[in-house]
């Protein structure tokens, strides 16, 4: 598998990299890890919460009003 990806920034994102990675004393690539993993933890949640709004819009009936006109006796 390939560990190299070619990516470019704006200037100003490449000045803040460095303004940052000077401020904090970490080296550029610690502070794009981290960053990525705190992205990557958000839109994960993202997904989760929206996949259980879809479950719930699924019906509008709670458990209760759901079964309580089932008759189960045959």
């Amino acid at each position: 598998m390939e560990n190299h990806i070619n990516i470019e920034f704006k200037q100003t994102t490449v000045e803040n990299l460095r303004a940052f990675s000077e401020l904090l004393k970490k080296d550029v690539n610690t502070i794009l890890e981290e960053a990525l993993v705190q992205y990557f933890e958000n839109e994960q949640k993202k997904l989760i919460e929206k996949g259980i709004e879809e479950d719930a819009s699924m019906t509008n009936l709670d458990y209760n009003e759901f079964w309580d006109d089932l008759d189960l006796d045959e």
